[in-house]
């Protein structure tokens, strides 16, 4: 948080009394972020941002505008996070910042998934494109370098922010049904996933889980099961915290391949595990699926009907 804008500690000037006051302000503003208190944070950011262009410094400003904007992002208002991450990347970019510096991307990305949100479909394609090209070329060029002029960890960071990307335009797809780009994209980041975070991560379970999901909307059934069944075993094994979100996904599938009572009894275990770690927004899903597994139940004939519907 020190932008070292001043040589000597000797005497302490009015330039780093500011500087000490505007530290201070964005320590405030992480904490209030991190505690849920967004209009405490708002008001710290919008202090530092005055106080950061009163002291003309660029660094400042630029990381101040990202904080407002990833706050505006999180609050829901995706006009005003627009304006701030493009007012940060500007004030980079003007300082020679090069477009495919990963925090550029990083930014731009986050545009395309505002754009995608309001349905501005071009700007986010161009956004998604954008970023999953310049970041590709970026690793193209990195094969060249000496070993010694890129850390592995700037070289691992580059790769993830690739895999970002390539999730976030996967969700974007597959939200207008354009499977077979989503499936691409998915089995991209899946890969650049378990290369550097490892098989049993997190995130790389999220993947597995979420490619299973869009193979299943194609009724690729049988890989879908596969795919979310491993993901499964792997997060039993690690004790992964979101088993239920996981289980239920799989149940889902069973479902839409007829298995009835091994679905029910997976539902019913997701639920358990939901309501033990008070995940009321899955508890809530996994019992409307559930319901949808009853229905089907009841109504063999036309569940066949629903599954020729989401094959086409």
């Amino acid at each position: 948080m020190a932008f070292s804008l001043f040589g000597s500690s000797d005497e302490r000037t009015e330039e780093q009394k500011l500087e000490d006051e505007l530290i201070l302000l964005l320590k405030k503003a992480k904490y209030s972020m991190m505690t849920g208190e967004l209009d405490a944070a708002n008001v710290f950011l919008h202090k530092a941002v005055r106080l950061a262009h009163q002291m003309h410094s660029n660094d400042a400003i630029i990381y101040t505008y990202s904080l407002m904007a990833n706050l505006a992002f999180v609050q829901g208002q995706l006009d005003n996070a627009e304006k701030l991450f493009k007012a940060a990347m500007s004030f980079m970019l003007s300082g020679g910042t090069p477009q495919d510096d990963n925090a550029v991307i990083e930014m731009s990305l986050k545009l395309a998934s505002i754009y995608a949100s309001q349905s501005k479909n071009e700007l986010a394609e161009h956004g998604f494109q954008f970023c999953t090209e310049s970041l590709e070329a970026k690793i193209e060029k990195q094969k060249d370098l000496l070993p010694e002029s890129l850390t592995d960890e700037e070289r691992k960071d580059t790769r993830l922010l690739l895999g970002l990307s390539l999730d976030a335009r996967a969700r974007y797809l597959a939200a207008n049904r354009r499977f077979t780009g989503s499936c691409r994209d998915y089995r991209h980041a899946l890969q650049i996933c378990q290369e550097e975070q490892g098989e049993s991560h997190p995130q790389t379970l999220v993947l597995m889980s979420d490619l299973a999901t869009v193979l299943d909307l194609q009724g690729k059934h049988d890989e879908a099961l596969a795919h979310v069944k491993k993901a499964v075993e792997l997060a039993q094994a690690a004790g992964h915290p979101d088993q239920h979100v996981l289980l239920g996904n799989m149940a889902g599938i069973l479902m839409h391949k007829g298995e009835f009572e091994e679905s029910g009894k997976l539902y019913q275990e997701a639920l358990a595990l939901a309501r033990a770690a008070g995940d009321e927004e899955a508890v809530e899903q996994l019992q409307e699926g559930l319901k949808e597994l009853t229905d089907r139940r009841d109504r063999p004939a036309e569940s066949k009907t629903d599954e020729q519907d989401i094959k086409q």
